[in-house]
Formats: structure tokens, sequence, C-alpha cells
């Protein structure tokens, strides 16, 4: 029978550190920035340890320095590492005979044709932990939407299965937004309109919600709660959609023609990161975060502007003058 599995790496950023330096084992371990919690920046990872005080990808670095203990150890995030140890873990996969499509450093979905997914899951476990000395969990459903939900489920280091036939007993009464692809947007939207669950979701009438989402995205948000997905598993080499690149101010930025002339700077830096690229970059997006914490985005598509051009007209797209703490540029890419 065709399986898809989901493997998630536990922890990946933290455990390749921990995997370097072993005595921050059980340690609270945040990586992020420059690794110094006293200056801007946010949580790239952070280690079980720290999670359990609240700590999660995304928080300011500073917040996260508030919420651990003296023993909490914050390091800078070296990329090179991640990519060496990702592609390590990719190569175990892939020998183990299962269809890889990577999804991106720590997780990767697997097809595969066996009767006992959860051998098949419990041996990709053992090689990659061998290989590697890094755990990973593995959910397993019948399309990929379920085994990304599974491997939640499963972890740390575990197995869980997801299937049509548990779908609603394990799922029916969590939030809409237990969904993979559901936010808290749509959540609340839906919630709105007196769906709560993925159990209403899924008994939801498709017209009904085509009319608030639109004719696509109605009747699929039903299909995502009938735990209805995608079961194809594409080996094709993983192609980035784009590339971005962004700067956290330590000193607001209050100047506007300072923020274009960083706008316009970080355009540069991204450009010279793109040199090799062949591929045409098709629309160019602008991140502003605002002091204290609110983040816009903008973009504009290229044409014939340069990338530097491109970047100031999505600049031009925002109304806000409030002092700026970060800058990002993107480019995204065309077929």
């Amino acid at each position: 029978m065709h399986w898809v599995l989901h493997v998630d790496l536990d922890q990946f950023i933290a455990a390749v550190e921990v995997l370097r330096r072993p005595e921050l084992r059980g340690l609270p371990v945040v990586v992020g920035g420059d690794g110094d919690p006293t200056k801007r920046g946010v949580v790239a990872t952070a280690s079980y340890e720290a999670r359990e005080h609240g700590v999660h990808s995304g928080l300011a670095l500073r917040t996260a320095a508030r919420k651990l203990p003296p023993s909490a150890v914050f390091l800078p995030v070296d990329f090179a590492a991640y990519e060496e140890a990702s592609a390590a873990v990719m190569g175990v996969l892939r020998e183990s005979g299962a269809v890889v499509e990577v999804m991106g450093w720590d997780e990767a979905f697997l097809g595969v044709e066996t009767s006992d997914p959860e051998e098949f899951a419990r041996d990709v476990q053992s090689r990659v932990l061998a290989a590697t000395r890094l755990s990973c969990s593995v959910g397993i459903g019948q399309n990929k939407l379920q085994a990304k939900i599974a491997t939640g489920f499963g972890k740390p280091a575990g197995v869980f299965r997801l299937t049509s036939s548990n779908w609603f007993s394990v799922l029916g009464a969590s939030p809409t937004d237990a969904l993979w692809g559901i936010g808290a947007k749509t959540a609340k939207k839906l919630a709105g309109l007196g769906i709560m669950t993925v159990a209403d979701l899924a008994a939801a009438d498709p017209d009904a919600l085509a009319a608030s989402f639109g004719p696509a995205t109605g009747p699929w948000l039903v299909i995502l709660g009938r735990g209805i997905g995608d079961s194809e598993v594409d080996d094709s080499p993983y192609v980035a959609r784009g590339h971005g690149k962004e700067e956290t101010f330590q000193s607001n930025i209050t100047s506007w023609p300072t923020v274009e002339s960083e706008v316009v700077r970080i355009a540069r830096l991204l450009g010279e990161d793109l040199a090799a690229e062949a591929r045409p970059v098709v629309r160019v997006v602008v991140k502003v975060r605002y002091a204290p914490f609110i983040t816009e985005t903008h973009g504009v598509a290229a044409k014939e502007m340069t990338l530097e051009e491109a970047a100031l007209a999505a600049l031009g797209r925002f109304t806000g003058r409030r002092p700026v703490r970060l800058l990002g540029v993107r480019a995204e890419f065309g077929s």
C-alpha cells in the first residue's frame, strides 16, 4: 500500500548546536541573531528546555532572555553548519528507498510502498540517528496533509499514524488552525461564521464558504477539514521560490530618507547574492518592522526595474512613518 511519511527533525538547529557543544545538553539553548540577547534580533530556534519557559521561534531575543533562567545559553546562527547537517540527513532518507521530497532544512515527505509504515518509519529514525546523531519524528498518513499533522502528535522522536479512519477522533474537536494551511486570521474568520472546530469545517457548506473566502479557497477549506490532500511525493530537486535579505537595526531609524537608503543598500547586497541565479526576478517584496514590533510587507512586479528600483517602489506603498527597527528585501523568481 502507498503511504506518505513526514519526517521532521526534532529541534533541528538547537540539536546541531548541542552536538557541537555536548556540555549544553539539558540546558535552555536559544539560537538567533549574533547570539547576543542584549541586542535586537529574533529567536531562530529554541531547545525543548527553553520552550518550557515560553520561548519560541520569532520571539525577540531580549524577551527570550527575560523568560529564561541564568543558565540559558544564546548562540549565533550558523547557516553553513545547518546546511551540512541537513544534507547528511536527506542523504540518509534517499538511501531508504523511498521517494524523498525535501521541504526545507529539517523536514521532508517520503513516498513509500509498504505493508507496515510504522516499521519503515522506525527504521528511518534509526538510520538518521546512527548516521547523524540527530533524532526525528515521523508522521504517517494517506496524504501529505495527514502525515504533516501526524508528526506533531509523534514529537519528540516518535511515530504517529493519522488517516481517514481516525481523522475525526483525533482532530474533530480541535480548532481549525490545527490544520496545516489554516492560520490565525483564517481561523478567526471561520469562527465568525460559527465554524470553530475541524469537525465544523468538514460539515460546512462549500458554497457558503465560497461566498466568504472565494470560489477556490472556500471549498478547499472544507476539503482540508475532511482530511483530504495531495498524496503525490515529488523528488524533483528543491528550487527556492525566492531569496531575501533583512537587517535588524540596534537603534530605531526615525528618518524616512534613511529608511530609503537602507532599503537600497539591502537590495544591492541581495543582488550580489543573486548574481549566480539564472532565473528572472518577477516580484520584489519589502518588509518593514516598526517599533516596537509591528510588521508590514508590500510588493511590486519587477517588470523592467532593477532590484533597487523595485525595492524603492515597494517601499513607496508604505504609508506609516513610525520608527523602524527592521528592513528586509525579498526577490521572487519566475519559472
